[in-house]
């Protein structure tokens, strides 16, 4: 009980804050360890397993990181089609790097 005492207080909500305000106060923690490293997605994790704040759980299942990953390959397959003159594959990857610049946009909606 003594360590939660000793966490710096919480002004508004993990989500909210932005990234700089999350690393000063995960700066604070000695449990929490390479924090220069970490996303927000990461720190607002590590902050709600110290302070003990149940996690939500993931409405699109997938985070935001792992949706950029599959753009930039969908992205490189189109060009690779394009490339090798194959309009149908080209504007299948097309289409797919469309379709999860879209949900990273719908993500960016609902975390913030």
């Amino acid at each position: 009980m003594e360590e939660r005492a000793e966490l710096p207080k919480l002004e508004k909500k993990l989500e909210k804050m932005t990234i700089k305000e999350l690393r000063e106060i995960a700066l604070q923690i000695p449990e929490i360890q390479g924090v220069h490293g970490m996303n927000k997605e990461e720190l607002i994790s590590a902050l709600k397993k110290v302070y003990g704040i149940q996690e939500e759980p993931k409405k699109l299942g997938a985070s935001m990181r792992e949706l950029k990953a599959k753009i930039k390959k969908f992205k490189a397959l189109a060009e690779e089609a394009k490339k090798n003159k194959d309009r149908v594959k080209y504007e299948r990857y097309r289409k797919l790097a469309s379709t999860f610049k879209k949900r990273t946009r719908k993500l960016a909606r609902a975390s913030a």
